[in-house]
Order: structure tokens, then C-alpha cells, then sequence
């Protein structure tokens, strides 16, 4: 059985009804300069109940398509 992928991320938006845009921060080494390199990675997450809000830490998972970009559900608010 394969495990689910879980992600902690931060809430950028809230301003659609049932989905969120969570932030997933990367932290890669340039290949020649060998330094650090921050970018956010953008997951559409769905939200049954509209719960989050902006700036919220939470915790996602991978599921079955539910829209177009929709591929994560909301496990749990870690930190409001």
C-alpha cells in the first residue's frame, strides 16, 4: 500500500469559496554558485468547511483530482 504524500505549508489566499492557495517553501543549492536558492512552491487545496484563513500554517494531502489544479485536501490547522 502506498503512503500518501503530506505537505506543512502556509495559506496565501482564501479568497475562493472552498479552496485554498497554499505555499510550500524550497530550499535547493545553485549548481555552480552554490548558494542557497529560496522559491515557494503553489498547491489549490480543497476546504470543505472554510475554516483557514490567510497566513494559517497547515498541513496537506494528496488526493484524487477534485478540480482541474484541485489535487490536495486540508488534513489539519497546525497554527492559526
Amino acid at each position: 500500500m502506498m503512503r500518501k504524500k503530506k505537505i506543512l505549508g502556509i495559506i496565501l489566499s482564501d479568497k475562493m469559496n472552498k479552496t485554498r492557495v497554499v505555499g510550500e517553501v524550497v530550499k535547493r543549492k545553485h549548481k555552480i554558485y552554490k548558494k542557497n536558492i529560496y522559491y515557494t512552491r503553489k498547491y489549490f487545496v480543497h476546504d470543505e468547511k472554510n475554516t483557514s484563513n490567510k497566513g494559517d500554517t497547515v498541513e496537506i494531502i494528496f488526493t484524487r483530482p477534485l478540480s482541474k489544479k484541485k489535487r490536495w485536501n486540508l488534513l489539519k490547522i497546525i497554527k492559526s
